[in-house]
């Protein structure tokens, strides 16, 4: 299974760059893994939320293919424990999905038409943290998941 990690922006954070490349080198022993950094939209601060939304929309839905199972890390997702968000996955791949792309929006969200191509939705909490921040535990949980399901110990229930 393929699973790529697509967002907007650039992490600026170099403390919040070192940890996602740790999780990104750690990954590659469990998955085939990809992460796609979608350049901010250039006059950004000229925009409504909704035109902005509109444009980082048709940015992503450009680089997500037919074939490509999209899931928006969303506030108003599902829920998963980090062994719910394994088994999740497990459940991919049973189903024999090849491609899973990850998807986190700009600060506004997502357009409607990404929300009308997304396959589903996950929040990872009912509090809300930086762009950048989810970038970091997104990765950390994918980790996390990649070694509940290979029976690994980093994982204490």
């Amino acid at each position: 299974m393929k699973v790529r990690l697509m967002f907007i922006g650039k992490t600026i954070s170099n403390a919040l760059k070192e940890l996602e490349l740790n999780y990104e080198n750690r990954l590659v022993h469990y998955i085939s893994y990809e992460r796609l950094e979608i350049p901010d939209v250039k006059h950004a601060a000229s925009l409504t939320p909704i035109q902005l939304k509109e444009k980082e929309g048709q940015a992503l839905l450009s680089k997500v293919t037919p074939d490509q199972h999209l899931i928006l890390l969303d506030e108003l997702g599902v829920s998963y424990s980090s062994v719910g968000f394994a088994n999740l996955l497990a459940n991919y791949q049973l189903q024999s999905v090849k491609k899973i792309t990850f998807c986190i929006g700009g600060a506004f969200g997502f357009s409607d038409a990404v929300y009308a191509r997304a396959n589903g939705k996950i929040a990872l909490s009912l509090m809300t943290f930086s762009h950048q921040m989810v970038r970091m535990i997104f990765l950390e949980q994918l980790y996390r998941a990649c070694t509940i399901n290979k029976g690994e110990s980093y994982h204490h229930s």
